[in-house]
Parts: C-alpha cells; sequence; structure tokens
C-alpha cells in the first residue's frame, strides 16, 4: 500500500519519530525526516531515509522545507507531525514564554507541517495525516496543564480536519501514547530528580507506574500503530484519537 509513497516525519531523529520512519521505510516508502539537528538526522539517514533540517515553529522553514522535500521525492502523502516537546510546570510558575514555546512547536508545528504537506497531498489520490498526540490530549496530565493543553489542540485539529476531508481518500487520526522509552522519559527522570532528591530509579519509577500495564511503551508500538493506519482497510478509520497507553481509561 506504502511502496514508492513519499512520507515525512517531522521528529524523525529519534524516539518515536524514528521508530516511525523506520517502520514506514521497511515497507516501501521514501521517508523525509525532519528535525532542528543534523547529527541525529544523518545517523538515521539510509537509502530511504532522507535527511531534512527543519524547525517546525519557524513558518518559512517549514514552507521552504516541505517544498524541497517534495521537489525531491514527490508528493506527501504520508504525513507525520511529531515533532513535540513535553515538560510539566505549575500553572502558576509558567511565564508566557514557556506557554508560547510549547503551543509553537507542538501546536503550530502540527498545523504548519500538515498545512503544508496537503498542498502536494491533495492532489494525489490517497493520503494519511498521523498526528503524534499524547494520552495528555485526552485527560489533563496532572502537573502538566500546558503541555495538556497543546495535545488537546492537536487532537481537536486533526477531528475538524477529519470532518472538512471526509468524503475524500485521506484521513487524519492521532496517536495517543502514554509514557515511551525515549530521551524525554531519560530529561524527565533527570528534571525529578533535581525537583524532588529522589533516586533515580525512584524517579524514573514516577512515570512508569503511571502506565496501567507497569512498563515503558517501545517506540515501535506507536510506529505498529501508524502502519495499521497506512494500511490497504484502513481508510474507513478517521477522526480518532487511538489510544497507546497500556489500559489507561
Amino acid at each position: 500500500m506504502i511502496e514508492g509513497k513519499h512520507a515525512l516525519v517531522t521528529g524523525g531523529g529519534t524516539g518515536i519519530g524514528l521508530a516511525i520512519a523506520q517502520a514506514l521505510a521497511a515497507n516501501g516508502a521514501q521517508v523525509t525526516i525532519s528535525g532542528r539537528r543534523i547529527g541525529p538526522l544523518n545517523a538515521a539517514s539510509t537509502p530511504s531515509i532522507h535527511p531534512l533540517v527543519m524547525d517546525v515553529s519557524d513558518e518559512d522553514a517549514v514552507v521552504s522545507g516541505v517544498a524541497k522535500a517534495v521537489y525531491e521525492r514527490g508528493p506527501v502523502q504520508i504525513c507525520v507531525p511529531n515533532a513535540g516537546i513535553a515538560e510539566g510546570r505549575a500553572l502558576l510558575k509558567t511565564d508566557m514564554a514557556f506557554w508560547r514555546q510549547m503551543m509553537a512547536i507542538n501546536v503550530d508545528g502540527a498545523f504548519l507541517t500538515i498545512r503544508e504537506c496537503l498542498k502536494s497531498m491533495t492532489r494525489t489520490d490517497w493520503g494519511r495525516v498521523i498526528a503524534v498526540s499524547s494520552i495528555a490530549g485526552l485527560r489533563g496530565l496532572k502537573g502538566a496543564p500546558t503541555y495538556s493543553a497543546s495535545k488537546h489542540a492537536m487532537i481537536g485539529l486533526i477531528r475538524a480536519l477529519a470532518a472538512d476531508y471526509a468524503t475524500k481518500p485521506f484521513t487524519f487520526n492521532a496517536l495517543c501514547p502514554a509514557y515511551v522509552d525515549t530521551e524525554i522519559i531519560t530529561r524527565n527522570t533527570a528534571s525529578i530528580m533535581e525537583r524532588t532528591g529522589l533516586e533515580e530509579d525512584k524517579a524514573r519509577a514516577m512515570m512508569v507506574d503511571l502506565n496501567p500495564h507497569g512498563r515503558l511503551i517501545a517506540p515501535d508500538e506507536v510506529a505498529e500503530a501508524a502502519l495499521w493506519l497506512c494500511a490497504e482497510r484502513s481508510g474507513s478509520v478517521n477522526g480518532q484519537a487511538i489510544q497507546i497507553a497500556g489500559g489507561e481509561l
């Protein structure tokens, strides 16, 4: 189904984005991966995975970056707005700079990426938009109101686009993982240790224990869900926020 199709994955140099890019490439897609650091992008590159330095919070960068990818590899038919930041901060300790940065990357970045990819996708006869949101996009995450708001906004965007294009051969869905074993967990563990004085294993356990099945989710588990949304008979799955959360209800 995706053999030879062009996919674009933001935040594709590490973590969930890289796992999705590798899964798509393994199934025949040509994949553009974007990020702000060339090092991880180059390390992830293969004959089917192509690096693109692009800051998703910068409109000019997204417009020119997606246009370059389309010029080199054809219309984007699988768009995966995955780039994001995750950080908790109490509301009364949240300043506008923190709020704006979170929204610029998580919400503006998704909006710009989807808008620019749709310019070429809608000239084709098939397309998939698969946004990587979070379980925090479906419920309030304690201690992270800004992050939760940004991920709720992503799901709202996806649902509205699904309604707009319901009669077209394009679908729009969001993946909502709980705590995934990525660099974010490592950074958040260090942050918890600094704030609380806990030892590393106990700080990490604070996140692991929030997953009902008692373990971190592997990035490949999220990638498999993305592949499923690209499958031949996935066209009736549209406007959904799909939990990959170990039984979170």
